[in-house]
């Protein structure tokens, strides 16, 4: 594992070496290690701290919005994918202690790897510093999350989403294009949206499903900033 310094810098706390270490073990690590303790118990503190602090931002910066749609909002902001993309901006991946399965497999790419370890150092960065500490570090994660989080509302289910645009519209069916390509432990796939027969976004992922939604989430923010000839 690399110095970890870097990583305390960009995350903006101080962590002693082993409550760190603790966030950024695997369970694949721990169990080829003897039974180490696991990231779990902290990713379990972790999230009750996000989702209270995500909470409280959103309630305070939207005075209007009703209880619906500001649950909207705080789901798409501490879901998985949100998360994980958190994570690779701090470049968290190559901290993370894994087994030699999840090595195998990139599992240091793996959007849930990604955003339990970013839960488990907010747990580790409450048990250290305090709740204020905690709240500032998350606070300065996920606020362009929140700055976007009218967009990533709609990210809860991209796919869906964008079916409500193109019914909306009456642009026509929606479909799927994907193709497949690497090695069976490292597939990678390529899924192209089409509306009526014309084509639009595109996405990559690790599966048929995580490349379907991020093309249905490049197709969604295409047709938001064009609004429709007949409007």
């Amino acid at each position: 594992m690399p110095s970890t310094e870097e990583l305390l810098k960009r995350l903006g706390v101080e962590i002693d070496a082993e409550t760190l270490r603790l966030a950024l073990t695997h369970r694949s690590y721990a169990y080829e290690h003897g039974g180490l303790p696991t990231n779990e118990r902290l990713e379990f503190l972790g999230d009750s701290i996000l989702g209270f602090s995500v909470t409280d931002a959103l309630y305070r910066d939207n005075p209007t919005l009703p209880e619906g749609e500001l649950a909207k909002r705080r789901s798409a902001v501490v879901s998985t994918r949100a998360l994980a993309g958190v994570a690779r901006d701090l470049d968290l991946g190559q901290y993370i202690l894994l087994g030699q399965g999840e090595k195998l497999t990139n599992g240091a790419d793996k959007s849930s790897i990604l955003a339990d370890t970013v839960e488990a150092l907010i747990g580790a960065t409450y048990l250290v510093n305090g709740i204020e500490t905690a709240r500032g570090m998350v606070m300065r994660l996920i606020s362009p999350l929140l700055a976007d989080a009218e967009a990533l509302g709609a990210g809860t289910d991209w796919k869906t989403s964008i079916q409500e645009l193109a019914a909306a519209r009456k642009m026509g069916g929606v479909e799927y294009a994907v193709q497949g390509s690497g090695p069976d432990h490292a597939r990678t796939f390529v899924a192209t949206l089409r509306i009526g027969g014309t084509a639009y976004g595109q996405g990559t992922g690790h599966s048929k499903k995580e490349a379907e939604q991020e093309a249905a989430a490049v197709s969604w923010r295409q047709l938001r900033s064009v609004e429709p000839a007949d409007a």
